[in-house]
């Protein structure tokens, strides 16, 4: 019971002061004046904060499946004999262990300015205006990538372990049958790693919405909010524009969002039958 008693206290109380904060016009010093829901009424009908909402659902699909396609792959060719596939594996693994910040510096590094490595490259290629981070359509097609570059590592731990847990068995009695690769793939391997897989989207689908960092210190949300994403601009409304109430209406928005995705997702593993 005391553990059980910490831990609302430690959850539900910053979570009933918050909600009480979005629900006043204040600001991080005073609580302000009670306005009912006049804050999320004016947060959903702000063109930016749909602008955001759009951007982080892109961020979030390409986020999730880009990463999960990716660590599929590696983890069905680890799956075999490869030679050094520790090693391999291990080098793989980096992205996901390397502190954001050295990971974005990287990056920027990269493109970040037209005397970067890849806006060279790609000036010596023939290519005009090589200024991938000013450009909106650039950017946000470079924060995706590189999100999926910095998540698919965990997608490949994921799968990796679903993998190994099949019965071998299983694929010599289809080879025996007759299927092929692909069939193999799609009849047997995709179903008995249907419910990992839907955790890992689960678990992906939080920390893409939830991602502030990886946008932040590459674009901080620039240009001109192109790659804004929700939790950025909640970012900027509170610390920035210093107004708490709609800055915690958009966080109170995400989180039910993310709560009905988790929902349904979770009824998808429910649904999974390995008959």
């Amino acid at each position: 019971m005391p553990a059980v008693v910490l831990l609302l206290l430690i959850n539900l109380y910053p979570l009933g002061y918050a909600g009480m904060q979005s629900i006043r016009d204040g600001d991080l010093i005073s609580p302000g004046i009670f306005v009912g829901l006049a804050n999320y009424v004016n947060v959903l009908s702000d063109p930016v904060f749909w602008q955001a909402a759009s951007f982080t659902l892109v961020f979030t699909v390409v986020g999730v499946f880009g990463s999960w396609l990716v660590g599929l792959g590696f983890a069905l060719l680890l799956n075999g004999k490869v030679p050094g596939g520790a090693a391999f594996k291990t080098l793989l693994l980096l992205p996901w262990v390397v502190p954001i910040v050295v990971s974005t510096t990287s990056w920027n590094f990269l493109v970040a300015t037209p005397q970067s490595i890849l806006p060279t490259i790609a000036s010596a290629l023939g290519f005009p205006n090589t200024y991938f981070l000013a450009d909106p359509a650039t950017a946000q097609v470079l924060v995706c990538v590189f999100k999926v570059w910095v998540s698919f590592p965990f997608m490949m731990m994921m799968t990796s372990s679903a993998l190994a847990s099949v019965d071998v068995n299983v694929y010599e009695a289809a080879k025996m049958d007759g299927a092929t690769k692909w069939q193999t793939f799609r009849s047997i391997t995709l179903p008995l790693i249907a419910r990992p897989t839907y955790v890992s989207w689960i678990l992906m689908t939080i920390f893409c919405v939830n991602d502030f960092p990886t946008v932040f210190l590459l674009t901080q949300g620039g240009p001109l909010n192109s790659t804004t994403t929700l939790i950025v601009l909640a970012y900027q409304t509170v610390f920035q524009n210093f107004q708490t109430g709609p800055g915690i209406a958009i966080a109170f928005l995400m989180t039910v969002v993310l709560v009905i995705v988790a929902t349904a997702l979770f009824r998808q593993i429910k649904k999974v039958d390995f008959q």
